[in-house]
């Protein structure tokens, strides 16, 4: 019996990247195109993507809804300054922003700022509650600046390969 055990990232072979390009752009493509396209077979396909799977590579497989469509039609790039870099200040922010449903993406970032977010909301009236909740109402944080996104000109979530 083979090893479930998956290579490491920086040992991912050509087929490997060609399958995670296929699988990006649809992760619905069955196992027996992305095995005509790479020229592997149904199985061995079935097997890498296991692996990768298995190895974090691959960390979910995911339906990319329109936030238009969904009602979410404000972007908003949230720059936050925390009241200071101690651990349990970012670890407590880090919890709340994960733990809201209209951040789309956090970072913890270095520079001026201390996290730098992604929010999706309905309209500007939504944004503002939640900007007093999340910012500024919030202890934890000392000021932050929105932007909000006039027009995404390229949102994606593709890694290059």
């Amino acid at each position: 019996m083979r090893s479930t055990i998956a290579r490491p990232p920086d040992q991912l072979d050509d087929q490997d990247r060609a399958i995670l390009r296929i699988l990006q752009l649809d992760n619905k493509t069955s196992q027996r195109e992305i095995g005509e396209a790479v020229h592997l077979s149904a199985p061995a396909v079935q097997r890498r993507i296991a692996r990768m799977e298995a190895a974090g590579i691959i960390r979910r497989n995911v339906a990319v809804v329109d936030p238009v469509a969904a009602g979410q039609e404000v972007t908003v790039v949230v720059e936050v300054q925390t009241i200071n870099d101690r651990s349990p200040t970012i670890a407590a922010a880090k919890r709340l922003f994960r733990e809201a449903p209209e951040v789309q993406q956090c970072y913890f970032v270095t520079g001026k700022a201390s996290f730098v977010l992604i929010l999706l909301v309905p309209d500007m009236a939504s944004y503002e509650v939640l900007s007093r909740r999340l910012f500024a109402d919030n202890e934890l944080v000392q000021s932050f600046q929105t932007m909000v996104v006039l027009d995404p000109v390229k949102v994606t979530l593709e890694v290059d390969l």
